[in-house]
């Protein structure tokens, strides 16, 4: 009877999967109706940390993409982003990413540092659209941005990494991007707990700041309150 009931879970799980995965396509399924092919969803992570960059993806999947939970990053646990990070790179038709260090977000604000990494992604991502097809990125899906810089067509969507399979691939391209370069960065700055808070301000964060400084990759502009 276990076996049975933990069959009929998977099974159910699946079709949960099948369900949500067609949901999410449906905004792309809509804009090739109109004649779009090449969609490229973008979005960023890393807008609130106290240390490390701003990181932006954007990734153009293909209409028959298939991978099972890929969801906003922020509903998924780390091994599970890991696991669909190498899924979603694989069967990605491009995928670019952005990102704009603590310097350049201390010197124009993080807003527009964010907006310069999410051109970079999609530039890269057209970059490798380019070689590989000869093709140029034709609409561009935002989670809650507007670029006007970006001379494409574009659509924001509020809470678009819920809502859009392509935006949702993007998050957890650029949240699996930088969770490992914070991780590695918890190698050459081991008080701050990188590996594990990623540069926001937790309590070890804060702690570790008072006692040791900031450091390179801290954003100073962050930090009014505890350096003078």
């Amino acid at each position: 009877m276990v076996k049975t009931g933990v069959a009929v879970k998977k099974a159910e799980r699946e079709i949960f999967l099948k369900n949500r995965l067609e949901e999410l396509k449906t905004i792309e399924n809509q804009l090739r109706a109109e004649g779009f092919q090449y969609i490229a969803g973008v979005d960023e992570v890393g807008r609130g940390p106290l240390a490390g960059p701003v990181v932006a993806a954007a990734v153009v999947l293909p209409a028959d993409f298939d991978v099972l939970g890929v969801d906003d990053s922020k509903k998924l646990s780390e091994k599970k982003r890991n696991e669909l990070f190498d899924a979603i790179i694989e069967k990605a038709v491009c995928y670019g990413i952005g990102q704009k260090d603590q310097q350049v977000i201390d010197d124009i604000n993080i807003l527009e540092a964010t907006k310069l990494a999410m051109i970079e992604a999609i530039e890269n991502a057209e970059k490798m659209l380019e070689e590989k097809l000869e093709k140029q990125i034709d609409f561009v899906l935002f989670d809650a941005m507007k670029i006007d810089a970006v001379e494409k067509p574009q659509q924001s969507l509020i809470k678009g990494d819920s809502r859009s399979i392509s935006i949702a691939a993007a998050s957890i391209v650029a949240k699996v991007t930088r969770d490992r370069q914070m991780i590695d960065y918890h190698r050459v700055y081991p008080h701050y707990g990188f590996e594990s808070n990623k540069g926001y301000g937790t309590k070890a964060h804060y702690e570790g700041i008072v006692e040791h400084g900031i450091t390179p990759i801290h954003r100073k502009t962050f930090l009014k309150n505890i350096i003078r």
